[in-house]
C-alpha cells in the first residue's frame, strides 16, 4: 500500500514564485498542494485550516514574516518548513527556527529536488514519531512494562532515516542542547526535539535525577560522588563521564544515595 500524499502549502507574495513552486511540486506524485498563500495572515489561517505536512515559505511577506510563522510552528507535530527566498542573509535564522532547507532564488531544478527530498524525509520521520507515540512508546509504558505513575519506558528517536525505540534504562545521562535533549548511551547520542524540563517530567524520578540545569543522570549509572567546591558535587558515571551536581539541585543527593 502506498503512503498518503504529503499535504503541501506554498506561501509567497509574488505570483511568479508561487507558479514556479507549483509547477515543480506538481511533478511529484507524493505531493498534494492544499494551499496557496500571498501574505503572512493568509498563511497563518491556511495552516490552521488545512493542516499541511510541508510548507514552502518565503521570508518577506506582508503582514508577518516567514520567520515569525516558522517560529510559531515549532514542535514535532508541526509541518516541516523549506524557506524559498531571495534574501540569503536570513539563512541562519531560518535554521534556528527549525527549517529543513533554505532555497535561495534563483535555484536550479536539481537544487529544488534536493530540498524536496530532504523535506519529504523529514515529514516521514515526523509521521513515524507520531505513530510511535500512538503505540505508547512515548506517552506511556511499553507493552509488558511496569512504569510507576505512567513514567515513560521507551523514547522514540530519529536514527538513520528511521525511528529507534530507545529503552530509558539504556540511557546514561541526558544533556540540554538549546531546544533539544541529547540522550547519551555509551559512545552514541541522539537528539530529541523536546526541552529537558519537559522530558524530565516524563521520566521516573526514582531512576533519573536532575543534577544541573543542563543535565539529568540515570541513577543506576552513577559510580562515585565526590565533593567539590561551594557546596557542589562531582558525579562520576561508570564509564568515567564526570558531571556537576549544582547547589540548586542538592536535593538530588538523596536520590543518588538511595535515601
Amino acid at each position: 500500500m502506498s503512503s498518503s500524499p504529503l499535504r503541501t502549502l506554498v506561501a509567497d507574495d509574488e505570483a511568479p514564485a508561487r507558479d514556479t513552486l507549483k509547477l515543480l511540486l506538481g511533478r511529484d506524485p507524493e505531493i498534494e498542494l492544499v494551499s496557496e498563500c500571498r501574505s503572512g495572515p493568509e498563511t497563518a489561517l491556511a495552516l490552521r485550516r488545512d493542516q499541511p505536512d510541508l510548507v514552502f515559505l518565503d521570508v518577506q511577506m506582508p503582514g508577518a514574516t516567514g520567520l515569525e510563522i516558522a517560529e510559531a510552528l515549532r514542535g514535532d507535530a508541526a509541518p516541516r518548513v523549506v524557506f524559498v527566498t531571495a534574501h540569503g542573509e536570513h539563512a541562519l535564522a531560518a535554521f534556528d527556527v527549525g527549517a529543513v532547507d533554505y532555497l535561495l532564488k534563483p535555484f536550479s531544478d536539481e537544487r529544488f529536488a534536493e530540498a524536496l527530498g530532504r523535506a519529504k524525509t523529514a515529514v516521514r520521520e515526523r509521521q513515524a514519531l507520531e505513530l510511535a507515540r500512538k503505540l505508547g512508546a512515548l506517552g506511556g509504558t511499553a507493552e509488558g512494562a511496569e512504569a510507576p505513575s505512567g513514567a515513560v519506558e521507551r523514547i522514540a528517536v530519529r536514527d538513520q532515516g528511521g525511528v529507534r525505540l530507545l529503552p530509558v534504562d539504556e540511557i546514561d545521562w541526558i544533556g540540554a542542547q538549546d531546544y533539544y535533549a541529547e540522550l547519551h548511551v555509551g559512545e552514541r547520542s541522539w537528539l530529541l526535539r523536546e526541552p529537558l524540563r519537559s522530558l524530565e517530567a516524563r521520566l521516573d524520578s526514582r531512576r533519573f535525577a536532575r543534577i544541573h540545569r543542563g543535565a539529568i543522570v540515570n541513577v543506576a549509572r552513577v559510580r562515585t560522588l565526590e565533593p567539590a567546591t561551594h557546596g557542589e558535587w562531582t558525579v562520576i558515571l561508570k564509564d568515567g563521564v564526570r558531571l556537576r551536581l549544582s547547589r540548586s539541585h542538592r536535593k538530588s543527593l538523596d536520590t543518588l544515595l538511595g535515601r
